[in-house]
């Protein structure tokens, strides 16, 4: 009865410890949670278009980062205590055996450190090919018309099936890594276990154990050793796992727009001069880098105009969001004016640099505040209808009614229409660089070339990511992106120096879009659209 008595006494102390430290454990989870949640907002309104997913990070990711904190450290300290009474235990009921358990119980520590690096990274991998996976399907069942209008079926299911695959791959791989670790119970939990019943006769005649001492240390070691180390191996080393991947995606996600505006440069040396200096980029720490070393310099006056190219996947795209400032660089530099746009807040880094992408954003309200969203003060009406009738938009102003007019319902617009807008507003910007991330894509050939010619006589700096060959024939040069690499030079010396780019112009031909843009043998003429120039250094 009075070992019951101390029993009882000991789970009252267990249960207000526990009660105890639940605000200790507040004091650390809830901080972590209020500062992911600011991270998560910040990054959502300093972007200039929404992106669904803030609203999973905020309601999903940054919970399960809570929970797993919380219950981490809770589950750690019990394993923590259970560890560390069992071998109190077998220190005082028979310390000779103790080496017998310390070993392999150090081994097994060891296995398990080893193996968490691999695991996370196999568990990202799982992420990643499922979000390509659910991203490529999202794909097929929006255009699933037009996959059946086209014929590609087939085309499109072997798409599909390519990227379950490496979905399978992936978690086939996370199974077997996820595997070993039975090794670090066998090692902890059961081999100590093993090593004590093979010496239990030494034990005994040398060792000085009796044989209820030695049943006390077989007892301690299955009742309280082993299980402590398959809960550490198995449940611990899975929600550490997760807690990670969540951890990084929460990173990724919004690394670009986590910088104090207090530690922003804003002064630059008043040029807008643009210059990238071995630029380097991947979306996480253990990603393949879309990019490695590349070099540009538009800073030999104002006018420049640059188009991207490139096959599908290479980071076209996000080498405008570098340019801009959306993401900051993995290595090297984007400059403007000497200043680099990912350290500025949002307001002060649409004055630098304006992208703008493929989803043209229109809010409702009248057509001036849309028209001047970007600019310093209020620009007249003549003003706003010069600029629409240089950009092609003065009907779509005209029909609308006005400057003043209330747009009431932006949905209502054609995709085309929103593109028009926003590129009057992207004109009437302060930035001295534009960066136009496939803005034209529904405007026809012939609206697009008027556009790109605006803006590339507009004072400042243009970067086009082309998906037409106008595009490439009216830049001054073109950065051709393939592999992580880049290759600046004049449209005609590419068609010279780079296949890629050659069989890029006859993919554009073959689809029927037409080369609008310089002809001759200008500086931007070349191969099927005038005379090759013989090869010579980009430019």
């Amino acid at each position: 009865m009075a070992w019951l008595a101390g029993f009882g006494a000991a789970a009252g102390v267990r249960a207000y410890a526990a009660r105890a430290g639940f605000p200790h454990l507040a004091a650390v989870v809830e901080p972590l949670r209020d500062a992911l949640v600011e991270r998560v907002v910040r990054s959502a309104l300093a972007r200039p278009y929404g992106d669904p997913a803030d609203v999973a990070r905020l309601t999903e990711q940054v919970e399960s980062v809570r929970q797993l904190t919380a219950t981490l450290l809770r589950t750690l300290r019990g394993v923590g205590v259970t560890l560390v009474a069992a071998l109190l235990g077998l220190a005082v009921l028979a310390p000779v055996a103790l080496p017998l358990v310390l070993l392999p119980l150090s081994a097994a520590g060891l296995l398990f450190v080893r193996l968490l690096r691999p695991l996370v990274a196999r568990r990202r991998a799982v992420v990643l090919a499922e979000e390509r996976l659910a991203a490529e399907a999202g794909r097929v069942l929006h255009g699933l018309r037009d996959v059946q209008a086209t014929g590609a079926q087939r085309r499109t299911a072997e798409s599909l099936a390519g990227a379950a695959e490496e979905s399978a791959d992936a978690a086939r791989a996370l199974g077997r890594a996820a595997a070993l670790r039975s090794l670090v119970v066998a090692l902890g939990g059961r081999l100590p276990v093993l090593a004590v019943l093979a010496a239990a006769p030494w034990l005994l005649d040398g060792g000085g154990l009796t044989a209820g001492e030695l049943l006390g240390t077989a007892t301690y070691l299955v009742q309280q050793l082993d299980p402590a180390v398959r809960t550490l191996a198995g449940t611990v080393g899975g929600w550490l796992l997760n807690l990670s991947v969540v951890l990084d995606r929460l990173a990724t996600a919004t690394d670009a727009v986590t910088v104090d505006a207090r530690d922003a440069a804003t002064v630059g040396d008043g040029t807008g001069a643009l210059r990238v200096s071995g630029l380097g980029y991947a979306h996480g720490p253990y990603a393949e880098p879309l990019f490695t070393g590349l070099e540009l310099d538009l800073s030999a006056g104002p006018g420049g105009h640059l188009a991207v190219v490139g096959p599908s996947g290479t980071g076209k795209s996000t080498f405008g969001a570098l340019l801009a400032g959306l993401l900051a660089p993995s290595a090297g530099a984007v400059t403007v004016g000497g200043v680099h746009p990912h350290t500025l807040p949002g307001p002060e880094r649409a004055r630098l640099v304006a992208l703008l992408p493929q989803e043209a954003y229109v809010f409702p309200g009248t057509v001036r505040a849309n028209l001047a969203w970007l600019t310093d003060g209020e620009p007249s009406n003549e003003q706003l209808s010069a600029t629409a009738d240089l950009l092609g938009a003065g009907s779509l102003l005209e029909r609308l009614g006005g400057p003043d007019a209330e747009l009431r319902d932006p949905d209502a617009l054609s995709a085309g229409e929103r593109q028009l807008l926003a590129l009057v507003r992207t004109y009437l910007s302060p930035a001295p660089v534009v960066v136009l991330d496939e803005a034209t894509c529904h405007l026809d050939a012939a609206a697009e070339e008027r556009v790109e010619r605006a803006f590339a006589e507009r004072p400042g700096t243009l970067v086009v990511v082309a998906h037409r060959i106008g595009s490439a024939l009216r830049a001054d040069r073109v950065l051709l992106l393939d592999g992580g690499r880049g290759l600046l030079a004049r449209h005609g010396d590419l068609q010279v120096l780079s296949p890629l780019y050659r069989e890029l112009v006859g993919h554009w031909l073959g689809s029927g879009h037409p080369p609008t843009g310089r002809t001759g043998t200008g500086p931007g003429a070349g191969g099927p659209f005038g005379a090759v120039p013989p090869p010579g250094r980009p430019s």
